[in-house]
């Protein structure tokens, strides 16, 4: 900087030859200047079988239904249940006969044996109970009317108990104390006592027994969902979400609530198989379904009578079914909770 033309003077002669030639540009695998090199050093690799990469590839519903069938026993329970709700919603179509069609049922065939054949040629594998109507089909109408009663009640008080938990956990404060001290108050008292109270007061039914059991099961889910969502509450995306000047609606039922759905489906799937046992023991007690609509308590209830008679079918096999259906619902409950817990899983 700041010499002269004349004061400028090439060095490029004294520079050393022995540098890497240059190479003009030519085919892949080989340079052109440069004859002693060839693409024998250069290996192709192969790209990985995009078939293979698929198959290594874990979907989140993919790696629960591989934890989940790792429990054979809860594979055979959800087999069961789906079953059992299959048969509850095809039982006029695959039911014998119709119980409660009062032009079949007749006293003559009361208290029939298992096996043996009714008036209208009819076999009754389970027997018939004190009023002549077949177990088998009566078995059938029943868990339709427990399975109804349960899960209907299940998710109307599931509505309600992700309303009240998410606006409990979300807006906290006053709020969040006078909901969790209702909830609180209500879990103080038994569940079967607060829904004799209710029947006692509004009358037998499936609408009454629905009422009933909602208002028993709601603060369950209340208190579930209010756990779940203070945890989530204060991360990030609520954050951002609440920056972003979204609505209250949207955050709780857009952003909040998929973050705490895991926990309602492990409850939810317990509170319904304690909503069927809840439902047969407010019939079998004579405040639960009419008797056109009997459940499987009611069966049991019909049979209570005959036990030291000799007519054990009566309440066996009803007692059986209703056994059988909560205990395959409780088994896949917890295989959901062992799954759908991240502290569980190895």
């Amino acid at each position: 900087r700041g010499l002269s033309d004349d004061d400028r003077v090439l060095v490029c002669g004294d520079q050393s030859c022995g540098g890497y030639s240059l190479f003009d540009s030519g085919p892949a695998g080989s340079f052109a200047g440069n004859e002693g090199m060839t693409n024998a050093g250069i290996t192709d690799t192969p790209l990985t079988n995009p078939e293979s990469v698929g198959e290594s590839i874990q979907t989140p519903f993919r790696r629960f239904l591989e934890d989940f069938c790792e429990n054979k026993i809860a594979v055979v329970s959800f087999v069961v249940v789906v079953t059992v709700v299959m048969i509850a919603l095809f039982a006029p179509f695959i039911a014998p006969t119709d119980p409660y069609d009062l032009a079949t049922v007749t006293v003559a065939n009361k208290a029939l044996s298992p096996g043996m054949t009714m008036l209208s040629g009819q076999v009754a594998y389970l027997g018939t109970d004190g009023s002549g109507r077949d177990l088998l089909s009566s078995i059938f109408y029943g868990l339709r009317i427990s399975l109804t009663v349960g899960i209907g009640s299940g998710v109307i008080a599931l509505a309600i108990g992700v309303v009240v938990g998410l606006s409990a956990a979300y807006f906290g404060g006053r709020t969040d104390a006078l909901i969790m001290r209702l909830v609180d108050m209500q879990l103080s008292f038994p569940a079967i006592l607060i829904a004799l109270v209710l029947l006692v007061t509004l009358g037998k039914g499936v609408d009454k027994t629905l009422i009933a059991l909602i208002v028993v099961q709601w603060a369950y889910y209340a208190r579930t969902v209010r756990g779940s969502a203070l945890v989530e509450r204060n991360k990030e995306y609520i954050e951002s979400a609440q920056c972003l000047a979204l609505s209250k609606p949207r955050i709780l039922f857009r952003h909040l609530f998929p973050n705490v759905v895991a926990p309602i489906i492990v409850v939810g799937t317990m509170q319904t198989a304690h909503a069927i046992a809840l439902e047969a023991t407010l019939s079998f007690l004579g405040l639960g379904m009419e008797q056109t609509e009997p459940s499987l308590g009611s069966l049991i209830a019909n049979g209570f009578d005959y036990i030291h008679s000799g007519h054990y079918w009566i309440t066996m096999y009803p007692g059986v079914a209703l056994l059988v259906t909560i205990v395959s619902i409780n088994l896949v409950g917890d295989q959901l909770r062992d799954v759908l817990n991240p502290r569980l899983q190895r």
